[in-house]
């Protein structure tokens, strides 16, 4: 999993391409005049001081906000393996709430000025109480894939909270000591916290700073308005409003070849989120090396095999299984490219750590030696960066310090009462976390991506050595090691820490806001969690044939938490020797980048982290409405840029949180049993078949399959029915009664209605051959 923060680098590179002017005007203009990423904005002379920018209504909105966030992380994260900062949203809509709330309620109920530090509060609970769906997306229902917990994490979820827990604060700690080194001496940009920062300066400061308020505010909200209700109204309409199956309609009309691109998955959906996405990253072709070129050509040499997907239509082929009988000899696909995507990962971004060692370095050289400071004989402390930040507005050693020890101390007793680990692997997992904290800052301070996924199975590689050390089973190393890579994906929040620094705000504001969004982000997702499983069964059971959720992260955590507990390594050879090729590529391209190619030229190295994205995420879908959101915003900001300026950012955000919740919606609906799947029309690109069984009591034969297939679950059964077939001629719609005193010759009967593109009428046969 990468995660990504929206960005609005286009606004702060064309601000940096304007000509400066005095400096009354420098703080009354910020976001269109000459600005920089390094100094905090000038304050305004005619600003109220803010005395309060710790407020229970900032802290209560940020947390809610963030919550809303979580629901569309966790929704993202199983689809697509990315997880989304709630910088921008949590700044555009915590303003829309807060401001007039300000000027209408008396004190007592949350009136008073509301101003840009305050603003910078609320975004930063947002982002922490949205941070931690991460672990739920990749780590968790690997193990339960593996059954490794309980069959259900509604079973698990007191364990679920307590690990939780455990992951909630670390990030927090390591934040304060990099602080200084990564904002104010390497001064690195950390792109979502610029955009976070200016988009609240240019919410509240500058003559037409409330009329640019209110467009933002109701872009942002129409948008996310249009993506909830696309979402859950398409679920009932899917074929027409949300899959367009292009090329298996063209198979249906002519062009029989056209069913293998339907066979790889090349399918456009309208995805709200991941057009938005677009938008904020750029172009991208993260799934055309893996879905277009390498799978077709492995498949065609005999290396990967598919199965038939429909007998009905010649070339109609799953590609996609995961449940293989012989995975080394006869490998799926999706399997075969589990392993070069894998190794890309983490070639890639170890590779640009090493590029980087020397800031590497003086980051924990720095880290250790605020420590030491701490505890000189004469209390001398020689430091050439200057904090401009006031004594009193600092976090001090004493906060961080404790909530990083108490989090040890719950960490080692939660690990080793529940879970049954050392407490010295749980220490060293910890360090660990530390460690790979320092990646985490240069990946988003640098580029905005962070590599969470390539993080987490590095540790899994280090943590499965120590297992297998110690001689402990399969099962449980597989556990152990899962289970200590998430701890290492303790998230920072040092963007956010930038977003103050620009405007001046007090880290110590922050940080408790931080803390209570952590709170919040601990029940959240785990309940979130529990609630998408309870929907879509199928996210951590790998015998479904379909799922809702292709969880690509998850498959890359399950193959290497498998691969390194294993005693022989289940990896078919040729994806083995693909791997090491396009990882030591992967190196290669990030060496040169950093020692012969022009830094004008960076743009054109390909990115191995997204292309090994591409290879793990078994879907096109999301690429394609990513290359479509990146075109849109190409020509509209070439066309219309003071417009695209003004809006193409809230659209962005607003898509993607809309989506999300929209998800939420669906995921409750299908638990209700009011879904698409039990009452909408089904308007896709199949056709369903009916099959008629008579096996003896019609409720008897339905109970069974309704059992293995229930309709919620998107198994293949579409409904079913009760009946009677055969009879005389004379006996025409029998009673119960009748049919049972044999004198009709009628058989009790159930009529099924299923979807042949997931299940074959075979297989319903065989359910009955028992």
């Amino acid at each position: 999993m990468a995660t990504v923060a929206p960005q609005d680098q286009d606004q702060i590179a064309y601000a940096q391409s304007l000509s400066s002017h005095s400096e009354k005007e420098k703080w009354l203009e910020p976001h269109v005049r000459s600005i920089n990423t390094d100094d905090p904005f000038p304050e305004s002379p005619d600003a109220p001081v803010e005395d309060q920018q710790l407020t229970v209504r900032a802290v209560l909105v940020g947390c809610i906000l963030g919550g809303i966030i979580a629901a569309s992380n966790i929704y993202l994260g199983l689809k697509t393996g990315w997880t989304f900062g709630a910088s921008l949203f949590g700044s555009i809509i915590g303003f829309a709430i807060l401001k007039p709330l300000s000027r209408s309620a008396p004190t007592f109920l949350g009136g008073g000025y509301f101003g840009p530090k305050e603003n910078n509060v609320c975004q930063s609970a947002a982002t922490s109480a949205g941070s931690l769906g991460l672990l739920f997306t990749s780590g968790f229902p690997a193990a339960y894939q593996l059954g490794l917990l309980s069959v259900h994490p509604k079973d698990d979820i007191g364990r679920l909270i307590t690990f939780t827990i455990c992951c909630a604060f670390f990030g927090l700690s390591f934040t304060q000591p990099l602080r200084k080194f990564y904002i104010l001496k390497l001064k690195l940009v950390f792109p979502s916290g610029v955009a976070a920062a200016y988009t609240i300066q240019s919410l509240h400061v500058g003559k037409n700073a409330e009329v640019t308020a209110r467009k933002k505010t109701k872009t942002l909200l129409y948008a996310f308005i249009f993506a909830i209700l696309l979402r859950v109204v398409s679920e009932y309409a899917p074929g027409l409003l949300w899959d367009w199956h292009v090329f298996y309609a063209l198979n249906r009309i002519g062009w029989t070849s056209a069913i293998a691109a339907e066979s790889w998955g090349w399918i456009w959906e309208w995805t709200p989120a991941f057009v938005g996405v677009g938008m904020l990253t750029g172009i991208n072709c993260l799934s055309f090396l893996a879905w277009a070129v390498l799978g077709p050509i492995i498949v065609a040499k005999g290396i990967a095999f598919g199965t038939v997907k429909s007998t009905s239509i010649p070339g109609y082929m799953n590609y996609m299984g995961m449940t293989l009988q012989d995975p080394i000899n006869e490998p799926s696909p999706r399997y075969w490219l589990i392993w070069p995507g894998t190794l890309m990962l983490l070639c890639a971004s170890f590779a640009e750590v090493a590029c980087n060692w020397r800031s590497l370095y003086a980051a924990m050289r720095s880290a250790c030696g605020m420590l030491l400071q701490r505890f000189s004989k004469d209390g001398v402390v020689v430091d050439d960066v200057v904090d401009p930040v006031p004594e009193h507005e600092r976090v001090p050693f004493w906060a961080w310090g404790s909530v990083l020890v108490l989090s040890t101390i719950v960490t080692c007793v939660v690990m080793g009462v529940q879970f049954g680990q050392n407490v010295g692997v749980t220490l060293l997992a910890i360090l660990f976390s530390f460690l790979f904290s320092f990646i985490g800052c240069e990946s988003a301070g640098r580029t905005n991506i962070n590599p969470v996924t390539s993080i987490g199975n590095a540790s899994q590689l280090i943590f499965g050595g120590l297992g297998r050390g110690q001689g402990y089973a399969v099962k449980r190393g597989e556990l152990l090691n899962l289970l200590s890579g998430m701890l290492t994906l303790a998230g920072d929040m040092i963007g956010d820490l930038k977003a103050t620094h620009l405007l001046r705000a007090s880290p110590k504001a922050v940080f408790v806001a931080q803390l209570c969004g952590a709170v919040v982000s601990i029940f959240m997702a785990s309940g979130l969690y529990v609630v998408f499983s309870t929907a879509y069964p199928c996210i951590n059971d790998l015998s479904y044939t379909t799922c809702a959720f292709p969880t690509p992260d998850v498959q890359s955590w399950r193959a290497v938490a498998v691969a390194v507990s294993s005693s022989t390594l289940p990896i078919p050879p040729s994806s083995g020797y693909a791997a090491i090729a396009l990882g030591l590529t992967a190196v290669i391209s990030v060496v040169a980048k950093y020692t012969v190619v022009p830094p004008k030229y960076h743009d054109f190295i390909p990115n191995f982290n997204a292309i090994g994205i591409g290879f793990i995420m078994n879907v096109c879908t999301y690429p394609l409405a990513m290359f479509s959101g990146s075109t849109l915003a190409f020509f509209w900001r070439r066309m219309f840029f003071n417009n695209y300026q003004m809006y193409c950012f809230a659209v962005a955000a607003g898509f993607i949180a809309g989506e999300g919740l929209g998800g939420i919606v669906n995921a409750i609906f299908t638990i209700a049993g009011i879904s698409g799947a039990t009452y909408g029309d089904i308007w896709a690109h199949t056709q369903s078949e009916i099959a008629t069984f008579a096996a003896g009591c019609f409720w008897g034969v339905e109970h069974i399959f309704l059992k293995e297939y229930p309709p919620s679950q998107n198994k293949g059964i579409l409904k079913t029915s009760v009946g009677y077939t055969g009879g005389l001629e004379k006996a025409q719609n029998p009673t119960y009664r009748e049919v049972c005193t044999g004198t009709t010759n009628h058989a009790e009967a159930l009529r099924i209605e299923f979807d042949p593109s997931t299940i074959q009428y075979g297989e319903l046969v065989g359910e009955l051959q028992f």
